[in-house]
């Protein structure tokens, strides 16, 4: 029987989203948990630990100050600038509250602007793109006003049986549809089973700090989805291979300074495996 930890009032913020909604389903059962959605859903009106917030419209001071959050976890979508100010009543919030922790979910964009080699938790940020410029601006303003309490969660590529990238991949398959490849580039990845595994072990730890909850080893990513597809079956996609240059370049991040336990990290083989589990299976579970 699963222990109920009344504890933590978790508020996951995007928690209709494909990271949002499984860190839901992950926590629900153990903690009091609440969500927001944007667009309007049936299923989420109709539930009251679903919260109506649109972050260019809504007030979070309000939403904060109605649910009382322990922890905070920011999963959130929308424009820059209204996500931004979201975060600065969030740090507002949490200053008033010092037991409040704030776990953000950043991304290997914060490490676009260098391709020569892989990233680690310590090394500097730098980022050409404007998603990745973001999301370093809202890692600096939650590590430089509340750092006690903050947690930065950088994610790689996720994946899983129902991510939107395998979903987009067995289409192409089923349609002998082209589906794009890039030779040339390193990345390291992870499951969404597994990510909301290590942000359960995060919260119940207390853990704060930088975390990539990323998989151990690297793999260039065709050959990743290559793989993938060879162990659903026998059909293929169209593989559009794409080169942006002609050296390999790295979108990789690894967990190196904050390695959580090793039964909560993951190898690229095991995504594969989960990756690749055939539909027959899929319609069990």
């Amino acid at each position: 029987m699963k222990k109920r930890e009344e504890k933590n009032r978790i508020l996951i913020l995007g928690g209709s989203g494909f990271i949002g909604n499984g860190l839901y389903k992950e926590l629900h059962s153990y903690f009091d948990v609440h969500c927001t959605y944007c667009q309007q859903h049936g299923a989420f009106s109709e539930n009251q630990i679903f919260h109506k917030f649109c972050v260019e419209e809504d007030s979070m001071f309000l939403l904060l100050n109605e649910i009382k959050p322990t922890v905070i976890i920011s999963a959130i979508n929308g424009e820059f600038k209204s996500q931004f100010e979201t975060h600065k009543e969030i740090v507002n919030y949490a200053l008033l509250n010092d037991g409040c922790a704030v776990l953000y979910i950043s991304s290997v964009e914060v490490f676009n602007g260098k391709s020569s080699h892989p990233s680690y938790e310590n090394d500097t940020t730098f980022s050409e793109k404007a998603t990745g410029k973001f999301k370093i601006s809202v890692e600096k303003l939650l590590l430089e006003t509340i750092p006690q309490q903050t947690a930065i969660l950088r994610l790689p590529i996720v994946l899983g049986i129902n991510s939107p990238e395998i979903l987009h991949l067995r289409q192409c398959i089923r349609h002998k549809a082209a589906f794009e490849v890039f030779p040339n580039l390193v990345i390291t990845t992870t499951t969404i089973n597994k990510v909301c595994q290590q942000i359960h072990y995060i919260i119940n730890q207390s853990l704060r700090g930088i975390f990539h909850l990323a998989s151990n080893d690297m793999v260039h990513h065709e050959d990743l989805f290559r793989e993938i597809t060879s162990k659903m079956g026998d059909k293929m996609p169209i593989f559009k291979s794409v080169f942006t240059s002609n050296e390999d370049k790295y979108n990789a991040i690894i967990p190196k300074k904050n390695k959580l336990p090793d039964s909560h990290q993951i190898t690229v083989s095991q995504v594969i495996e989960e990756c690749s589990l055939n539909e027959e299976i899929i319609s069990i579970k």
